[in-house]
C-alpha cells in the first residue's frame, strides 16, 4: 500500500475534513447505553466466541462485521494485510457519523476479552481528553522505518496498535472514511500515517492509550501483566503503569498467553471452588434415552510396553454408557501385549457395539495409527464424539465420559497426573520454541487447589474431540504424523493454528498416569516389580481385596497366642511369585542361614526392593495393630521363597533371630502341613493363598515347619527386626 501522506497531502484532507463536533457534546456526562462495540469476524472461532462470552458478561451492546462473509484480507496471523475490517468499518459507520451522543469502542474478537464494563471504560476514556484513544505497544509494526517519526510517549508504549481504539462516532467516522485500499492492504499501517501527520492527529483528536488505561496489548508486555484476584472477579494489572486495563488483547505471538488470562477472565473465580464458566452451555445428557445418548468412538493405543494393561482393558468393561452407542479402535503396537488384548478380546466384544483392531504386525507409527482412528470418526456420519485413550491412563471414574461430554468442549482432556508427581497430562504454557513451559496456576490445578475448566496449549494421553470438529476445522488427514515432531504435540499444535481451543478440567477426580520408564518385559511378570512406581495400579492388582478390613473389621484370627492369620495379597500376587521362583530354577537346602525347605532369596530374584516396600506400606501397619506398642520398621533379617515336600523332615522355620516372623501362603494344592509353636503345643495349618501369618520371632515363639503330607508347598518367608 503506497504511504497515506503520499496519496492525500495533509493540506487536502484538512480541506475535506468536516469540523469537529461541539466540544459540549464531547464534555457531557456518558452513559452505558452511549458506547457501540463493533468488531469483525468471520467465523464464529472459539476466541470469537470467549469474545462474546465476555461481553455479555459485562453487558456491552455489540455489533458484529462480516460473520459468514469471505475473509480476503490476507494472513494478518502471519503478515501484513487487515484492510477488509476498514472497509467494513466504513460501511457500518455511514449512518452513524452524526451521532455526537455515540461512542464507538471497534476491537478485534478472535484474540480479545474484555476485563471491565462500559462504565469504567467511558469514565477512563472521558478523563482521557481525546476524541479517538488507539490502543499502544511496543513494537513499531508493520513499518519499523516509521519508529523514529512517531512523538515521544515519555514512559509509556509509544506505537499505534489497529486491534482497539475508541472514539466519538463523527470522529471515527471521519478517520475511516479516508480508507481508498485495498481489502489485503494493511490496516494498521493506515491509521499509523494518519497519526503520524501532525495536523490530521490535531484535526482528528488521535491520540494513543500510553500507560494501558483502557488497552493492554500483550505482545512485548507479558512481563507486565500479573493477575489481581478479589473476592468474585478476577482482574488483570499493568504492574509498570499500576492500571488496570479494560480490553485485554492477545496479539502477535501472545495468544496462548491470553487464553492463559481468558481462565480468569471475566469469571468469577474464588479460592473455594469458584469454577469461572464451567457450565457454560453443557451438553444435557441426563434424562436422555440411551439410543440418544452421543454416538463415541473410542481409540485405544497401546503404542510401548506398558504395566498393567489388563486392568486398563478390564476398566474398559465398567463405563457407565449404553454399549450400543460405544465403538472401539485399539492400536497394540507392542508384541509382549498381544496375549493381554486376546484374552480381553471376547469380553470386549460384549461391551462394544463395533471393534477394530490394528495390531504389531501393521507396523504403523504412533502418528499414523492416531491419524487413521481420527478418520474412521471422520468417515462415519454417525461418530459424534471421539475419545482418544493411550495405555498408560488409569481412567478410574466409570462416569468419566459423561462427565466430558457435559462439559461441552471441542477438544476437552480429564486431568490426569502420575501419582504423587506433578507431571501431568497438559502443559500449561509454551516456551517460545514451542516446548512446555510451567504456568503460574499449574501447580494449584494439578493439586486441585484450584478447579474449573482450563484453556491451555497442551494436552495428551486422554482427551475427547467432537466429531463435526474432525470434520471442518480439524479435517486434514495428517494432524499426528509430521516429521520430526511428537504426534500429541504436532496435534496440539494444529488445533491451536486452526483456532481450536484445547481445554482441560480437573473439576472431578477421574484416575492418574502410569509411569513406565521402568517397565522392564524381560521379566517374566514385570508387573510385580511396579510397586515403587505405580503403588496404586500395584495394590489394584496385589493387595488382597479384604486387606482394608482387617482394619475397618478386624478381619483376623489368632489360632494360636500372639499368632495371627489376615489377608495380605491376592492370588495373583502369589501365582506369580512362584512362577518367578521356578523360573530362576536355583533353589538352595540346607544352607547355613537358609530357612528349613528349599529356597530362593527375594534378592535373587531382584524383588527384594519391591518386598521392602510392601512389608512397609502394607505389613507393618498390621503389625502395629496386632502387637499393640510394637513398631516395625521392616528390617529385613531374611526373605525369601520357600518350597516345602514331603520327603523333608520338621525342621526350625530359619535360623536366624529375628523380632517377629512373617510367612505368606502362595499356593493351595497340597496336603497337610503348616506350623508348630513348640512352647505352647499349637499346631497351625497351612494358611490359604494369600493370607499371612504373623507371629514373634524366636524369643518366644520358635515354630517348626511341618512338611506336606502330599503336593509341593510354596511360602513367602520374612523375617524382620534383628
Amino acid at each position: 500500500m503506497a504511504p497515506l501522506a503520499a496519496l492525500l497531502p495533509p493540506l487536502l484532507l484538512g480541506l475535506l475534513l468536516p469540523p469537529p463536533p461541539p466540544a459540549a457534546a464531547e464534555s457531557a456526562p456518558l452513559s452505558a447505553e452511549q458506547l457501540l462495540v463493533v468488531t469483525v469476524a468471520t467465523e464464529a472461532t472459539e476466541g470469537y466466541e470467549r469474545f462474546l462470552r465476555s461481553a455479555r458478561h459485562f453487558n456491552y451492546s455489540l455489533q458484529t462485521l462480516g460473520l459468514g462473509q469471505a475473509w480476503r484480507g490476507g494472513d494478518v496471523a502471519h503478515t501484513v494485510g487487515g484492510g477488509q475490517k476498514v472497509r467494513w468499518l466504513k460501511a457500518a459507520m455511514a449512518p452513524l457519523g452524526a451521532r455526537e451522543d455515540l461512542v464507538v469502542l471497534f476491537v478485534d474478537s478472535y484474540d480479545v476479552v474484555f476485563a471491565g464494563g462500559p462504565r469504567e471504560l467511558l469514565a477512563k476514556f472521558r478523563a482521557s481528553g481525546h476524541r479517538v484513544l488507539f490502543s499502544a505497544e511496543a513494537f513499531c509494526w508493520p513499518e519499523w522505518g516509521l519508529a523514529e517519526a512517531y512523538p515521544p510517549a515519555g514512559a509509556g508504549k509509544r506505537y499505534l496498535n489497529s486491534g482497539g481504539f475508541i472514539g466519538f462516532a463523527p470522529a471515527v467516522a471521519q478517520l475511516v472514511e479516508l480508507w481508498k485500499y485495498r481489502d489485503d492492504d494493511d490496516d494498521q499501517l493506515f491509521y499509523t500515517h494518519l497519526y503520524l501527520d501532525p495536523q490530521l492527529r490535531a484535526e482528528l483528536g488521535l491520540a494513543l492509550d500510553h500507560r494501558s488505561q483502557i488497552f493492554q496489548n500483550l505482545n512485548g508486555a507479558i512481563d507486565e501483566v500479573v493477575l489481581k484476584f478479589e473476592p468474585g472477579r478476577v482482574r488483570a494489572r499493568n504492574v509498570a503503569y499500576d492500571t488496570l486495563p479494560v480490553v485485554i488483547h492477545g496479539n502477535g505471538p501472545t495468544k496462548l498467553q491470553l487464553n492463559y488470562l481468558g481462565n480468569y477472565i471475566p469469571a468469577a473465580w474464588t479460592y473455594e471452588g469458584g469454577c469461572g464458566d464451567c457450565d457454560r452451555d453443557p451438553l444435557p445428557l441426563e434424562g436422555l434415552p440411551d439410543e440418544e445418548l452421543p454416538w463415541v468412538l473410542v481409540g485405544v493405543f497401546v503404542e510401548q510396553p506398558t504395566p498393567f494393561l489388563p486392568q486398563f482393558l478390564e476398566r474398559l468393561l465398567h463405563w457407565d454408557y449404553p454399549r450400543s452407542r460405544l465403538h472401539l479402535f485399539l492400536h497394540n503396537a507392542e508384541v509382549h501385549h498381544e496375549g493381554h488384548v486376546a484374552a480381553a478380546w471376547p469380553r470386549l466384544r460384549a461391551a462394544f457395539s463395533s471393534l477394530r483392531l490394528v495390531g504389531p504386525e501393521e507396523a504403523l507409527g504412533r502418528g499414523e495409527a492416531r491419524d487413521m482412528a481420527l478418520d474412521v470418526c471422520r468417515r462415519e456420519p454417525r461418530c459424534q464424539h471421539y475419545l482418544s485413550l493411550d495405555g498408560d491412563v488409569a481412567l478410574r471414574h466409570p462416569r468419566a465420559l459423561r462427565v466430558l461430554l457435559r462439559q461441552n468442549r471441542k477438544v476437552l482432556a480429564p486431568l490426569l497426573s502420575r501419582q504423587g508427581k506433578l507431571w501431568s497430562n497438559f502443559w500449561g504454557a509454551l516456551s517460545p520454541e514451542g516446548y512446555y513451559a510451567r504456568s503460574e496456576d499449574y501447580v494449584d490445578i494439578v493439586q486441585g487447589k484450584r478447579r474449573g475448566v482450563w484453556n491451555v496449549p497442551y494436552v495428551s494421553q486422554a482427551y475427547l474431540v467432537r466429531g463435526e470438529t474432525l470434520r471442518r476445522e480439524l479435517s486434514a488427514r495428517r494432524l499426528f504424523a509430521l516429521e520430526d515432531t511428537d504426534p500429541d504435540m504436532a496435534f496440539c499444535r494444529g488445533a491451536r493454528e486452526r483456532g481450536v481451543f484445547l481445554h482441560v478440567t480437573n473439576r472431578e477426580e477421574f484416575g492418574h498416569l502410569l509411569a513406565t520408564a521402568q517397565y522392564n518385559t524381560s521379566r517374566l511378570h514385570p508387573d510385580l516389580w511396579q510397586l515403587l512406581d505405580n503403588p496404586l495400579d500395584w495394590e489394584e492388582k496385589y493387595l488382597h481385596e479384604n486387606y482394608s478390613r482387617i482394619f475397618d473389621e478386624d478381619l483376623y484370627e489368632e489360632p494360636c497366642p500372639d499368632v495371627y492369620w489376615f489377608p495380605l495379597f491376592s492370588e495373583q500376587l502369589c501365582k506369580e511369585v512362584v512362577a518367578e521362583a521356578e523360573h530362576y530354577g536355583k533353589w538352595s537346602t540346607g544352607d547355613e542361614g537358609s530357612p528349613a525347605g528349599e529356597a530362593v532369596a527375594l534378592e535373587r530374584l531382584g524383588l527384594e526392593g519391591p518386598w521392602l516396600r510392601a512389608l512397609r506400606r502394607h505389613v507393618a501397619p498390621v503389625a502395629h495393630k496386632l502387637f499393640p506398642g510394637y513398631h516395625t520398621k521392616a528390617r529385613v533379617v531374611l526373605s525369601a521363597v520357600v518350597r516345602y515336600r514331603p520327603d523333608m523332615a520338621a525342621a526350625p522355620q530359619a535360623p536366624p533371630a529375628a523380632t517377629i516372623a512373617l510367612s505368606l501362603a502362595l499356593n493351595g494344592h497340597f496336603q497337610g502341613g503348616g506350623s508348630l509353636f513348640p512352647r505352647s503345643g499349637c499346631r497351625v495349618p497351612a494358611a490359604r493363598p494369600g493370607w499371612a501369618l504373623l507371629h514373634p520371632g524366636r524369643l518366644t515363639h520358635h515354630p517348626r515347619v511341618l512338611p506336606p503330607a502330599a503336593g509341593t508347598r510354596y511360602a513367602l518367608l520374612a523375617l524382620l527386626d534383628p
